[in-house]
């Protein structure tokens, strides 16, 4: 077994052999991280360096939209996978005193890569959490403590496998990265009976901008309240959550049912958006509308799939929709009976036989080229904004908009409780995507189409502001400059994620971190030092 200083060696010894004109980052890093962390677990598995055959392929291992992956992007100068706590730590210590810019990936699911890719500065190295992912899970307490690499699918099944009545109300996709989802709010197919995932957050470990691990005790109220919702990256790195678990019944009932435009499919949808906010709010059902081909014909009509979950048997979901969305014509052979967390993997898209433990596998089902923004909508989009909106669809090759309930418990939840805002008043949010095989070549075609279809929907949507969703991130929107974030500049994005919560995130970023140490493209800025309140001779933070 090697020593702590023989496995330094090796790591060092590496980097001097594979590593020529860019040594100095790489190497200088390593070295300061050795002073500041547990050096016993340093090993050279936990470093990818950019002439390496293996860091290619992890960098591009969790990322979804592969736009951002093309050889003309930024790559980081390494990659490190810290095992430990400390080497976390370490890592912040160490890029800020080498002016290294550091972008920290959990998941990698961000839409505009803003976890592995910096086009705004260099040199810049990705922290990714990947390797610690432990998930503790304590019925009796109905908690659970999750580390920020683990995914959605993974904190699922080790629930499931302690109880078949107990969940957490979190995302759809099972691939994604616990650190970074709750980050953003963390919204999934009971958040109608429970609310967000970061609404379900007992207790938290962040490192802040000193390197210093911090608890919800520790790192107060203020700071707690904006990691749940804020958006990642800005605080701090998330290394644990502590989350609230939720009752379930031991049988949920599932089911897809599909119109076309030939079924009647703008009338039923019209009819969606007046029960889906206002129904039972054991009952979760989206939209998943598209373009698709008529049966034996080469014209193309609009396929919209209600795709749901229902937090109860059979019999009582059928009497639910037959009062409220008669319309959809759901009978009995529609729906399924199974297990919350066979369902997990129903909505999820998986085949009807796949086995739950797919979900410790933690991969992505979607890795595309794409574009994608959000809208939420607070009053019925009328059917002839419905029409306008299929002459569009057929418009693009392969575009997809999902449209997702809100009500119930999101609509009794304080727009201030954390800063995710989009609650009482939003009937449903919309997600738009559009994603094409052809690479790059017609890269600006198919992002022309998605702004043209953002612009159509303008008058249907919330305005003033016009909200959107901050897991969804849309650069178009607006980004942050250099290292030096005006607060003019990020109003503009900062008001359409987090409303009024905005001016309170800012605070808080300037007080716990001054120098905008944790930055990307669109992070929380921190006040100016001018316009912070000053006593004497010195300037404190608010």
């Amino acid at each position: 077994m090697l020593s702590p200083i023989s496995s330094l060696s090796i790591v060092v010894l590496l980097l001097s052999v594979s590593i020529t004109t860019y040594a100095s980052v790489p190497e200088n890093f390593i070295h300061c991280l050795s002073s500041n962390s547990d050096r016993s677990i340093l090993t050279p598995a936990a470093f990818y360096f950019q002439n390496n055959a293996t860091f290619t392929p992890f960098l591009e291992s969790t990322a979804q939209n592969l736009r951002y992956l093309k050889p003309s992007m930024p790559k980081p100068e390494l990659i490190f996978t810290p095992l430990h706590e400390s080497q976390v730590q370490g890592a912040v210590i160490c890029s800020k005193k080498l002016g290294i810019h550091l972008r920290v990936r959990s998941g990698g699911h961000d839409y505009e890569a803003l976890s592995y890719v910096s086009q705004l500065e260099s040199p810049f190295m990705i922290l990714d959490l990947s390797k610690l992912r432990a998930i503790n899970v304590d019925i009796e307490d109905n908690s659970a403590w999750i580390q920020a690499g683990a995914t959605i699918g993974e904190v699922y099944y080790r629930i499931s496998e302690k109880s078949n009545v107990h969940g957490f109300p979190a995302g759809l996709c099972t691939s994604l990265g616990i650190g970074g989802h709750i980050t953003g709010g963390a919204y999934g197919p009971i958040m109608r009976k429970y609310g967000l995932g970061a609404d379900n957050v007992l207790d938290a470990q962040i490192v802040d901008a000193n390197g210093k691990i911090l608890d919800r005790a520790a790192m107060g109220e203020d700071l707690f309240w904006a990691i749940r919702g804020g958006g990642g990256a800005s605080f701090g790195i998330i290394l644990w959550w502590k989350i609230k678990l939720v009752p379930v019944p031991p049988t949920v009932t599932v089911f897809s049912v599909t119109k076309t435009l030939e079924q009647g499919a703008t009338k039923v949808l019209y009819k969606w958006q007046q029960v889906a906010p206002y129904t039972d709010e054991d009952l979760f059902v989206r939209v998943i509308i598209q373009p698709a081909k008529v049966a034996n014909k080469t014209e193309r009509t609009v396929s919209t799939t209600y795709n749901a979950l229902f937090l109860g048997e059979a019999d009582r979901l059928l009497q639910v929709i037959q009062q409220s969305f008669p319309e959809l014509g759901l009978t009995k052979k529609d729906v399924l009976e199974t297990s919350w967390i066979k369902s997990v993997l129903y909505i999820a898209g998986y085949p009807s036989d796949t086995p739950p433990e797919v979900l410790l596998q933690g991969k992505s089902t979607f890795k595309n080229f794409f574009k994608a923004k959000s809208d939420f909508v607070r009053e019925p989009i009328p059917e002839s904004g419905l029409e306008g909106l299929w002459k569009r669809l057929f418009e693009e090759e392969d575009p997809l908009t999902i449209w997702n309930p809100y009500g119930g418990m999101m609509s009794k939840i304080s727009e201030s409780e954390i800063p995710f805002p989009h609650r009482n008043g939003t009937l449903f949010k919309i997600q738009y995507v559009t994603s094409w095989q052809d690479g790059h070549e017609n890269e600006a075609k198919h992002i022309d189409w998605m702004r043209k279809l953002h612009n159509y929907m303008a008058p249907y949507v919330s305005k003033f502001p016009r909200e959107a969703y901050v897991n969804y991130r849309d650069l178009d929107l607006g980004i942050n400059k250099k290292n030096n974030t005006s607060f003019i500049q990020a109003s503009a994005w900062g008001n359409m994620y987090f409303k009024n919560n905005f001016n309170r995130l800012v605070k808080v970023k300037t007080k716990v971190d001054p120098d905008n140490f944790f930055r990307h493209e669109q992070s929380i800025p921190a006040l100016p030092v001018s316009t912070r309140k000053c006593k004497g001779r010195r300037c404190k933070n608010n």
